[in-house]
């Protein structure tokens, strides 16, 4: 069996890097493959705007803010298409104010083509996704009972990390990681620290086919809300979501990823701590030192206390600090790859 499956991760996700100019105008991928994405989340680097999330699922006008509780709202001229090899923007300043830098991560699904799945029981919320199981990635949209059903994700394989929004209300981004299990959840738009909490996933794991929501919570299952869901699966050399215990030290832990990573986000799961997402796109060179915290609007922040090296196969933790690597707390991660540690031609990848 070949290490790997997917030799060239930029066929399912890349990151965008430009300046803004408050015109219509298109952004084109660079990576070694075309990308048709279909969850766009942008963000302001160098000033204090909301970060912004679209999908295909939900439509181009269709937006969220990952750093904010809000309802979503709609705005035509935000994203106005999702494109071959990237995406056309209007003129809404969310993603386009002129002379501001911007980050946009990109995820390929199924080009938006989606599936309406029947509920199996009353109690099982009927959805829509798209799929693609190749990536371990599938966005969901469904419309709560109030009553805890499963919802049937598509992957084939148990997903190991899954967000999910209300559409509709004033509600925190709920997350599951595998990490911390079905009995606990993080909040996305939120520093808090992993609680205890049985009515979001009613305490029940996902499975190869589907996942849990509990009973009436407006999170993630209240009677005829709508809600977003995106769930991933790991895939060797391309992706996965695992946690690690920190030393309090410089020369921190290293964990072993399977894959040079492009793009990684931490959280601190014992402690209110702020979600650090760090790039190479943005960073090329170790340490990466560049960073967006999640839960918040403030710019990108060049902390060398905050570094990490990204290494062939992992990374290294070089940082003291709270947020990547107090002593004897556990964080969890969310990482990407830009090249698979081997290759399906059993061709090994480089260090940085």
């Amino acid at each position: 069996m070949a290490y790997t499956t997917i030799d060239d991760p930029s066929a399912y996700f890349q990151t965008a890097l430009y300046t803004g100019n408050n015109s219509n105008r298109s952004i084109t991928n660079d990576g070694n493959s075309d990308l048709q994405p279909d969850w766009i989340w942008g963000k302001s680097r160098s000033d204090a705007d909301s970060p912004t999330a679209t999908d295909s699922s939900r439509g181009n006008t269709k937006v969220l803010t990952p750093s904010s509780d809000e309802a979503e709202g709609t705005a035509s001229d935000y994203v106005t298409a999702f494109n071959s090899d990237g995406f056309s923007l209007g003129t809404n300043n969310g993603m386009n104010k002129n002379t501001l830098t911007y980050v946009a991560w990109q995820w390929k699904c199924n080009g938006g083509t989606a599936t309406a799945t029947v509920s199996e029981s009353g109690n099982n919320p009927a959805n829509v996704r798209q799929t693609n199981t190749d990536a371990g990635f599938s966005i969901i949209t469904y419309t709560g009972t109030g009553a805890v059903g499963t919802i049937a994700h598509g992957l084939g394989v148990v997903p190991e990390f899954i967000i999910v929004k209300n559409r509709g209300r004033v509600k925190d981004w709920c997350v599951y990681h595998a990490s911390i299990e079905e009995t606990h959840k993080l909040e996305l738009n939120l520093t808090s620290a992993k609680s205890d909490d049985n009515a979001v996933w009613n305490d029940t794991a996902p499975t190869s086919s589907v996942f849990t929501v509990g009973p009436s919570d407006e999170r993630t299952n209240a009677n005829d809300d709508t809600y977003v869901a995106y769930c991933f699966a790991p895939i060797q050399g391309y992706s996965k979501f695992g946690s690690y215990t920190g030393n309090g030290s410089e020369n921190g832990p290293f964990v072993y990823t399977g894959f040079k990573p492009r793009w990684i986000m931490f959280k601190n799961a014992g402690a209110a701590e702020e979600w650090v997402l760090q790039d190479t796109t943005r960073n090329p060179n170790n340490p990466v030192t560049k960073n967006i915290r999640v839960d918040s609007n403030i710019a990108e922040a060049d902390a060398s206390n905050l570094d990490i090296d990204f290494l062939s196969n992992g990374f290294k933790n070089r940082s003291n600090q709270a947020q990547l690597n107090s002593d004897g707390v556990s964080y969890v991660y969310m990482a990407f790859a830009e090249h698979p540690f081997v290759s399906s031609e059993g061709v090994p990848t480089t260090a940085r």
